[in-house]
């Protein structure tokens, strides 16, 4: 059974930065990717990673998010700078069953999901 474990969540102010983990256990997979959902809304796409390290992000964070993995430690990142109200959301961390193709933003591509980290910016 795939497992993520997100953390680093919190509550900062406009401006602020803060780096999300996400440990992976029994996943050896290279496409994986962060999420967000706020209340009343969809869960969408944030920042993605697929093969050799292609990365693919939401407009609404290109330039201010920045996602990466340490396959050893078999852990992926997300350092997010500049941080806005708007970025208030319960944060999650997923998984791909099967890797190819480009980089995938859309939530139904993952199969395997984490329990989530709440991220609260205020102006």
């Amino acid at each position: 059974q795939v497992q993520l474990v997100e953390s680093g969540g919190g509550a900062v102010q406009s401006g602020g930065s803060l780096r999300l983990s996400c440990a992976a256990s029994r996943y050896s997979g290279s496409c994986m990717g962060w999420f967000r959902q706020a209340p009343g809304k969809e869960r969408e796409g944030v920042a993605a990673m697929g093969r050799g390290g292609s990365t693919s992000y939401a407009d609404s964070v290109k330039g201010r998010f920045t996602i990466s993995k340490d396959n050893a430690a078999r852990t992926l990142y997300l350092q997010m700078n500049s941080l806005k109200p708007e970025d208030t959301a319960m944060y999650y961390c997923a998984a791909r069953f099967v890797c190819g193709g480009n980089v995938k933003l859309d939530p139904g591509q993952y199969a395997y999901w984490g329990q989530g980290t709440q991220v609260t910016v205020s102006s």
